[in-house]
């Protein structure tokens, strides 16, 4: 391809929306969150890429049935690049793959991290938005793929170590990363209004202690579908697209599909933002 026509189609580009899934604690269904979400974007039309950043214990091709045949581990030692690693899932998603039961890339050190996010600036297929499913809890690949996204989504529960782990995330975050802004979506609630409940018991601790905005943007009603569904290993909105769970995970990815990409791109890893972006990181230097 002609250089200034590829730049052209660059600059036309819209701006890729990055979204990081996370919560304080294992066990309250963030994997799920992303991967409905990211399948109800592609559903939609949106050119989406799902990144399992889980690195240590990864599950999202499993929750969907794939095969990889490479992941995360061989881009890091220098056997593949990004592209090898993208799966074809339903309806359009793309897929990479972490590990799961690998010690090592549970325990990467900053500059292998950074390293893996420098790779997206080889990532050439179309893309408009880009969902990060990152681990629980507060470790450096959490916090790292956290900063380095635009949106950060926090998934609670109602179980009091989820209330407090996701407190503590989101102080961390704040206090040391300088993150502003939270999006909560309370999962497996009775009604919506158990999921405001939720919302509100985090609020009053954030509201006195720290200085960040805490969006709710939604519950997932406590749903068999979504069991049965992730024992099919498909998407609930996929396999069950009528069900409560669906609906919900559905308005979640529409509301979503609305926020505003920021302008600028925060934390020290912002070349991953403004790479995703189409912006050349020679011009910041």
């Amino acid at each position: 391809m002609n250089q200034a026509v590829g730049l052209a189609r660059l600059a036309q580009r819209r701006p890729v929306k990055v979204i990081a899934v996370t919560s304080g604690k294992g066990g309250v269904g963030k994997t799920s969150v992303s991967v409905n979400l990211a399948m109800t974007l592609a559903m939609a039309g949106r050119e989406t890429l799902l990144l399992d950043a889980d690195l240590g214990l990864a599950n999202v091709d499993v929750m969907l049935g794939l095969q990889p045949g490479r992941n995360l581990s061989h881009l890091l030692a220098g056997d593949c690049g990004i592209e090898d690693l993208v799966l074809d899932a339903p309806h359009g998603l793309k897929v990479i793959p972490a590990t799961s039961g690998t010690r090592r890339m549970a325990e990467l050190g900053t500059a292998e991290h950074a390293g893996l996010i420098r790779a997206f600036a080889d990532y050439a297929r179309p893309l408009d938005v880009m969902v990060v499913d990152t681990a629980a809890g507060i470790a450096e690949s959490v916090t790292l793929f956290s900063r380095a996204a635009q949106e950060v989504v926090v998934v609670v529960c109602d179980e009091p170590a989820s209330i407090t782990d996701a407190y503590a995330l989101i102080k961390v975050l704040s206090r040391d990363f300088g993150v502003e802004r939270f999006r909560v979506v309370a999962n497996m609630v009775r009604d919506a209004a158990h999921g405001r409940q939720l919302h509100e018991k985090i609020l009053r601790v954030t509201d006195r202690f720290l200085q960040v905005a805490l969006d709710y943007v939604g519950a997932v009603p406590d749903d068999d579908h979504l069991r049965r569904a992730i024992r099919r290993q498909r998407a609930v909105v996929d396999a069950f697209p009528g069900s409560r769970a669906a609906v919900a995970l559905k308005n979640l990815a529409m509301a979503a599909d609305k926020w505003d990409v920021a302008a600028g791109s925060r934390g020290h890893l912002e070349f991953f933002v403004e790479r995703l972006a189409g912006v050349p990181a020679a011009l910041g230097a």
